[in-house]
């Protein structure tokens, strides 16, 4: 248990610190940063796949596709959502829009309890219903106040919840899942270091990036490695529990990085904060019930 806690801490706060690291990895842009991270994470969660003995499951999976065209489109799919939010986690820090993709992330959890409803029709506790209109309240109050909300939170709550449930739907929640979507995305990433201007002349001009590029996939690979563990050696409810600790640590990054959360804008935010705390509470309340029943004889 306590492997599993630390492994799960440890990988949110090194996601907390890719985060951080983004807006020094300038003079690259966003699309080049993602192009490198890529490139130099691939490496590290190849090793990780066979070290974990799941390259089968890859060889299966290729094979399923071959046989179904329509697996084909949806591993493209999902290697294609999965691109879009590695991008965009690297993308908002250099752009001032870091607050906006760590609030994605708090209402990522709540997208997801109401899939589970309406998808799978899971019922919803009292306290999930009260997270559920505290999150709505504040979705409102910006809709209202800006006409919507920022399209990064957006692509942020939505997109991940389409990417997890395509993987469940085409059973490939697993590493070697993750790694074939990765696998799909280095041309772009190869495409986006060496196309016009090439990002290899500012590698060389910048002696700072030698360092921090390799950095950033040795950390990447390392969080993964991490969240699989924590994956393994938690029950499942508190694994889900301690998701909750990186968008807390996007948000303080955020602000680090000279954001802030303005007057107006905290009916917003405050709601969406109550509604993870509820939560919060619902899933310890859940796992103390469960801890409480007799074993069964």
């Amino acid at each position: 248990m306590i492997k599993g806690l630390a492994a799960s801490i440890t990988a949110s706060v090194l996601f907390g610190v890719l985060y951080y690291l983004a807006p020094l990895l300038a003079p690259l842009d966003g699309e080049q940063i993602f192009g490198w991270r890529m490139l130099c994470t691939m490496p590290f969660t190849t090793m990780l796949l066979f070290s974990r003995g799941q390259w089968p499951l890859v060889r299966q999976l290729v094979l399923r596709a071959w046989r179904q065209p329509l697996l084909a489109l949806g591993i493209v799919a999902s290697s294609a959502l999965l691109g879009i939010q590695i991008w965009l986690f690297l993308w908002a820090p250099l752009h001032g829009r870091a607050l906006p993709v760590s609030l994605g992330y708090f209402l990522l959890p709540l997208v997801m309890v109401l899939a589970g409803r309406v998808l799978y029709r899971e019922r919803l506790s009292s306290l999930q219903w009260l997270a559920t209109a505290l999150a709505a309240a504040g979705v409102v109050h910006e809709v209202v106040r800006t006409g919507g909300m920022p399209w990064e939170t957006w692509l942020v709550a939505l997109g991940y919840t389409a990417y997890f449930i395509l993987r469940r739907r085409m059973g490939t929640g697993h590493l070697g899942g993750h790694w074939l979507d990765m696998l799909l995305l280095v041309p772009a990433a190869s495409w986006f270091v060496l196309r016009a201007p090439s990002s290899l002349p500012l590698m060389a001009e910048n002696a700072h990036l030698w360092a921090l590029v390799p950095a950033v996939g040795v950390i990447s690979a390392v969080a993964l490695a991490l969240y699989m563990a924590a994956n393994r050696l938690l029950p499942m409810g508190l694994f889900g529990l301690l998701g909750y600790v990186e968008p807390v640590l996007l948000a303080i990054v955020a602000l680090l990085l000279g954001e802030s959360i303005g007057a107006t804008q905290w009916p917003t935010y405050g709601p969406i904060f109550a509604a993870v705390a509820v939560l919060m509470i619902d899933g310890t309340l859940r796992l103390r019930q469960r801890s409480q029943r007799p074993a069964p004889a």
